[in-house]
């Protein structure tokens, strides 16, 4: 039974809201598209996925996997992103076996039937364990529960939901926060995501030992930082997080500096951490967007649109970023130059 606070409103941990309500969101509806309540960067054009998979074949071919390695993708929404980088694999000449891990029921059909023939997960445990793998996380890790503390006048207490509101628990957790936020003033927050963290740590270590590379793309941020970026999407609108749980995405920024730490300390070696719009530049989508308005003159605005909105800096370009991690013996993915 969950504790009640004094107005006897159950009481239940930041993380342990969030988990429930993601759960019961994306276990229920496709919430992608204009019919649902957000946008991903696969569904805005085929160049994302496009360029993502000329970076996979990229990276395999010049580490001599190109034969081996496992195509990996974590939280694959409709499967748009794989479909798209799978073709342009194809045109270098690789189809390799393609993984995804998800739990969602419904996404996992619309998954079938964009890439059939891709093994599906329900965790990360059963990914293959005899072959290189690249992993693919977009999008994915800021939908992982967080756990919130709060700098009161009592000390740090973690963030509590109580029905609609938030409060703070009676249990100090100064012990929690790391050493350069413990004098932040009062009123500060500081976030962590023990899932984040614990997938990172499990994923790198079959890198170290199998061989391969990460590609994690998402918005945040390099810690370690305050701020309460726990956030809500409904009807492509920001909404309230604490209403309606478990009709409306809940999100929030990843702390890529705790990404790269947590793979560092299983011996992988990360890349700076950059924009998304810088990476996507550096990979060609100038060039890809300039060849499909020649292959389809009607649709050059369309082109232009979208590809302004994945690496404007005022749009995804800044906020979006973008880190690769991989075992010591492989190169650097291409795109970080």
């Amino acid at each position: 039974m969950s504790p009640e606070g004094a107005d006897g409103a159950s009481l239940l941990s930041v993380l342990d809201f969030m988990a429930a309500a993601n759960a019961a969101y994306y276990g229920s509806r496709d919430p992608l598209g204009r019919a649902g309540d957000f946008t991903t960067a696969p569904e805005i054009s085929q160049m994302f996925g496009e360029l993502i998979g000329l970076c996979w074949a990229d990276l395999v071919l010049r580490a001599g996997a190109g034969e081996h390695a496992a195509y990996v993708e974590l939280g694959p929404g409709r499967g748009t992103l794989a479909a798209d980088a799978l073709r342009a694999m194809k045109g270098a000449g690789l189809a390799p076996p393609v993984h995804f891990v998800e739990t969602s029921p419904v996404l996992r059909r619309r998954q079938a039937e964009a890439v059939p023939g891709a093994l599906s997960h329900e965790t990360i445990d059963s990914l293959p364990a005899d072959r290189p793998i690249v992993v693919v996380a977009n999008e994915f890790f800021d939908a992982l529960p967080i756990r919130q503390f709060e700098r009161t006048p009592r000390g740090w207490r973690e963030r509590m939901v109580a029905g609609t509101r938030f409060t703070t628990g009676d249990e100090d957790r100064a012990d929690d926060i790391p050493a350069p936020l413990a004098d932040a003033p009062i009123g500060a927050i500081v976030e962590q995501c023990p899932a984040g963290e614990a997938i990172m740590a499990s994923l790198a270590g079959r890198i170290a030992r199998q061989g391969g590379a990460l590609l994690a793309i998402d918005y945040g941020y390099e810690g370690p930082a305050t701020g309460d970026t726990l956030q809500a999407m409904s009807a492509h609108r920001y909404a309230d997080p604490l209403e309606a749980p478990g009709s409306r995405d809940l999100t929030a920024h990843v702390d890529f500096a705790m990404l790269a730490a947590v793979g560092r300390a299983q011996g992988l070696r990360p890349s700076p951490c950059i924009g998304q719009g810088a990476f996507l530049t550096h990979l060609g989508i100038q060039a890809r967007a300039d060849a499909l308005k020649r292959a389809n003159p009607g649709r050059g605005q369309e082109l232009d649109e979208a590809m302004q909105r994945l690496v404007a800096p005022d749009q995804m370009g800044r906020l979006f970023r973008v880190l690769a991690l991989r075992h010591p013996e492989w190169p650097q993915p291409a795109g970080f130059a």
